[in-house]
């Protein structure tokens, strides 16, 4: 059984940020630096995150049970100051979600579009 219904409700809407925290972690432990590479390829850079900016954000996901640390190590050679970060049950119904909720906001706008005046 996952976590409540408002358990997730309380958390949305996710922040930007966040949610493509979440969404960078639904396939992989990573680390700081490769959360700040990743976001920036999956965004073509529309999104760039500096150090001081994320590491608050990750604070209040682990605070919050979006996230937590994981011990798991992609390689043996990897520096072991890094602190690996993983999705958590909460953190992957709150992506989904807020999917969700996107997804409708779309399609609202998509909507409201195709009928304004100057819609093609």
């Amino acid at each position: 059984m996952g976590p409540s219904r408002h358990a997730v409700e309380r958390l949305l809407p996710l922040r930007p940020v966040v949610f493509q925290v979440l969404l960078s972690l639904i396939d992989a432990d990573l680390h700081g630096y490769a959360l700040v590479q990743d976001i920036a390829r999956r965004t073509a850079s529309r999104l760039e995150l500096e150090p001081g900016n994320l590491y608050r954000h990750l604070k209040t996901m682990l605070d919050t049970g979006l996230i937590e640390e994981s011990d798991r190590r992609p390689a043996s050679a990897d520096d072991e100051r890094r602190r690996y970060y993983r999705i958590t049950d909460l953190g992957r119904h709150a992506a989904a979600e807020e999917t969700r909720r996107l997804e409708g906001v779309l399609a609202d706008a998509r909507a409201r579009l195709s009928r304004s005046p100057g819609a093609r």
